[in-house]
């Protein structure tokens, strides 16, 4: 099981560990693009503080996040699932997963990032602000740029198994499985389920959302599953206790649509 997640638009503070080894993170294939990534991103920050704060869509208040990415080849590094925050990855809770669920994340959970493209939860990376939303002005859009060696390195990564997609719109721009590892694949949207004057409503709440997502992710890992395809999905979270509303797609070819419906945290 491949598991595709977002990343965290505010993040750890950088560790003590070694500088980025940009050769030593996981799918090597996307070294080339990274360094590209990297360099831009670098060269923007150290040279033109105002405009990188544009580039990068951040307020006022987060400008001190351009001194960071000046500095990003120096930083101190940590693994990757240390670096993301928030509350997906508080509901996850990777640093509180037993041995063999731990064991199970490194395999299975890769972090998709505009900067990296996506990494493992045991890469080192330093602290960045980078969001898959940006444009540089010298590379352009990020989830375009990523598609092209992103469809070189997944289809390997993803193997034969499940591939969970729970990837926010932005992230997915980057990779989407087509042929037959999409119909492999299961999207996951999270519906709040409300009864209001008698009647159900249902509505996409983003806390709601992320929360669920990273408890689903930690309950499989903690359970063991291992389910082959979107329709042992399916059934792994109903025995988990999740209610779940499945879409078989109606070509070859396309991910299965699953609605996870809570009405609590």
């Amino acid at each position: 099981m491949l598991v595709l997640l977002p990343p965290s638009e505010g993040k750890a503070a950088g560790g003590t560990g070694k500088p980025l080894d940009l050769e030593g993170l996981s799918l090597p294939g996307l070294t080339a693009a990274r360094t590209e990534v990297l360099a831009e991103l670098v060269e923007l920050c150290a040279a033109d503080a105002a405009k990188a704060q544009e580039v990068l869509g951040l307020s006022e208040g987060l400008k001190g996040e351009v001194a960071k990415n000046a500095g990003l080849r120096t930083a101190g590094t940590r693994p990757a699932g240390e670096i993301y925050t928030g509350v997906l990855y508080d509901a996850l809770g990777l640093a509180s997963l037993d041995a063999a669920a731990r064991k199970r994340a490194e395999r299975s959970l890769l972090v998709f990032s505009g900067l990296w493209g996506a990494v493992r939860i045991g890469d080192r990376i330093p602290s960045y602000r980078c969001s898959m939303g940006v444009k540089l002005p010298g590379l352009g859009a990020l989830g375009a740029f990523w598609r092209g060696p992103m469809a070189e390195v997944l289809p390997e990564a993803a193997g034969e198994g499940l591939v969970l997609d729970l990837r926010s719109a932005a992230y997915a721009t980057a990779w989407k499985p087509k042929g037959e590892p999409a119909g492999r694949t299961a999207t996951v949207r999270v519906l709040q389920s409300k009864i209001v004057n008698g009647v159900e409503k249902r509505s996409v709440v983003s806390h709601f959302n992320k929360a669920t997502k990273g408890r689903l992710v930690r309950d499989l890992l903690m359970a063991g599953s291992a389910p082959a395809d979107p329709a042992e999905l399916v059934e792994a979270l109903r025995v988990l206790g999740y209610v779940v509303e499945a879409q078989a797609p109606a070509k070859a070819g396309r991910p299965w649509a699953l609605d996870v419906i809570v009405t609590e945290l």
